[in-house]
């Protein structure tokens, strides 16, 4: 077993929710999820919506916490990557411009947590579905950090050559 990434979640008050995705035994499947939680809120609350706020992240596999935790960089080139689209519909510019910001709304839609639609309700958002819970709970709630691990990321396989393989092994 060779470990690739360790994080470590904590909140002063609150809780840090798990889940275990396609899960073989306990502790052991191929996606797992942590998400650390700040409130005042009790347990009974927050350990539910925790746990399907991280079953939502095995499922739609965010990026970005929020809009602020995008990056410059990630953000600058998927600018140019959009702007490039775009431009090759032989719009104006004002226009692309406009169509560079309209996508980068999808852009945020589909890579930053709070902007998703939640995989639970399949309607609301999933930054309006804590406001939700934190107004039940009377407590405000906040997504202090998430982390999701996937079996075998990161692995670099090096490429094969099945019949190159079996030529040295004739020789």
């Amino acid at each position: 077993m060779v470990l690739r990434r360790v994080t470590r979640l904590a909140v002063a008050q609150g809780h840090v929710a798990s889940y275990v995705h396609n899960q073989v035994s306990a502790g052991l499947g191929k996606i797992g999820v942590l998400i650390a939680l700040e409130s005042a809120a009790s347990d009974e609350v927050l350990a539910p919506l925790g746990r399907q706020l991280a079953m939502h992240i095995a499922a739609a596999n965010p990026q970005y916490l929020d809009q602020s935790s995008v990056s410059a960089a990630a953000l600058d080139r998927e600018r140019a990557v959009l702007r490039d689209q775009a431009l090759e519909s032989g719009k104006s510019l004002d226009i692309v411009d406009r169509m560079v910001e309209g996508r980068l709304r999808k852009f945020y839609e589909d890579t930053v947590l709070l902007d998703q639609v939640y995989v639970i309700d399949g309607e609301s958002r999933v930054g309006k579905a804590i406001e939700a819970a934190a107004k039940a709970a009377g407590k405000p709630i906040k997504v202090a950090a998430f982390v999701r691990f996937s079996l075998g990321e990161g692995i670099d396989k090096p490429p094969s050559d099945f019949a190159g393989e079996v030529a040295a092994q004739i020789h």
